[in-house]
């Protein structure tokens, strides 16, 4: 179970919003290279990263700030926001990815989602983020009429290698995760699942733990950890199970 510490990047700096509002943007850390050597440092083992400049222009805005991050910390990292092309995605593997986010584009061109699968086997994520139950795209600025699951469905033996369901009417907000709609969704398809939006305290970590959750590959906390709600050293540690 993987606890993946987030860096959101506003006009290169690290960043929560609320509710996705670009409006309601808290700036954490100006250098976001050393925020990324920080979560390292405290032990986590993996790194999310979104461009959210790029997630609304559809084509990468904080490219030197997330090669910053990649030369900074040895953990691999996960990158949303703005990858659209085949292009982008090599272009990005290429310096060094772990792997890619693909959220708008696996809405409008399923196709090109499987497409990267093939040629980048291991390495392409499928992001959803919903709004009432809703598939948002665009940087969440606009609403289409897929379910979650069922466009998770559409990704079933492609490859994807983890599905990240964000919650938007949670995120950043400190509400919990919806754990109701994250493990419906993991129960009814085979690719690892990534809970993202609203993890708030400890409870959530423990609620990771439990056997109904086992299942997801993860969750990604961001503003619980800007914000000393969540001791990293305690909470990686329930995920290891060496919690007295």
């Amino acid at each position: 179970m993987i606890l993946f510490p987030a860096i959101d990047l506003k006009d290169g700096q690290c960043v929560r919003l609320k509710l996705g509002d670009m409006e309601q943007a808290t700036v954490y850390n100006a250098d976001p290279a050393a925020q990324a050597k920080t979560f390292e440092d405290q032990g986590f083992e993996w790194l999310h990263v979104v461009d959210l400049n790029g997630a609304f222009a559809g084509g990468s805005v904080n490219g030197a700030a997330v090669e910053a991050i990649l030369a900074a910390t040895k953990n691999p990292v996960q990158l949303g926001g703005g990858i659209r092309t085949l292009a982008d995605i090599e272009g990005w593997l290429g310096k060094g990815l772990a792997r890619v986010i693909l959220g708008t584009v696996a809405v409008r061109n399923p196709d090109l989602v499987k497409e990267a699968c093939k040629k980048f086997p291991g390495k392409v994520a499928v992001g959803i983020d919903a709004k009432g139950g809703k598939v948002a795209v665009e940087g969440w600025a606009e609403a289409s009429e897929l379910g979650a699951i069922e466009l998770a469905k559409k990704f079933e033996g492609a490859g994807v290698a983890a599905v990240i369901y964000t919650d938007i009417d949670r995120d950043g907000i400190l509400a919990g995760i919806n754990w109701e709609a994250t493990i419906d969704l993991a129960d009814a398809v085979s690719i690892p699942v990534i809970a993202s939006g609203g993890l708030a305290s400890i409870a959530d970590i423990v609620r990771m733990t439990m056997p109904d959750a086992k299942k997801l590959e993860g969750a990604i906390s961001g503003r619980a950890l800007y914000d000393g709600r969540i001791d990293p050293q305690e909470a990686l540690a329930i995920l290891r199970g060496d919690r007295p």
